[in-house]
């Protein structure tokens, strides 16, 4: 899965657009290194989200391609 749909689908950003602006302006780090919206998404892979005051670290546990509300949280684990 693509990574600006990644973040759109777990709901760690609102919109798909947002997301894919973010990741042009490298405030999206995959593994340490910046990532474009197209960059495959994979399970282990850590994300670095850097918009707003607050820096947020995430591991990718599971890369589910249309979960629940209730279910979207459980694609990730919150490392810093």
């Amino acid at each position: 899965m693509r990574l600006d749909k990644y973040l759109k689908v777990t709901r760690l950003i609102k919109r798909r657009t947002i997301a894919n602006e973010a990741c042009d302006a490298g405030r999206v780090l995959v593994n340490g290194k910046p990532a474009r919206a197209s960059y495959e998404v994979k399970e282990d892979d850590v994300i670095e989200i850097q918009l707003g005051q607050r820096p947020l670290k995430v591991q990718v546990v599971s890369v589910t391609e249309s979960p629940r509300k209730e279910e979207a949280a459980q694609n990730y684990k919150v490392i810093e």
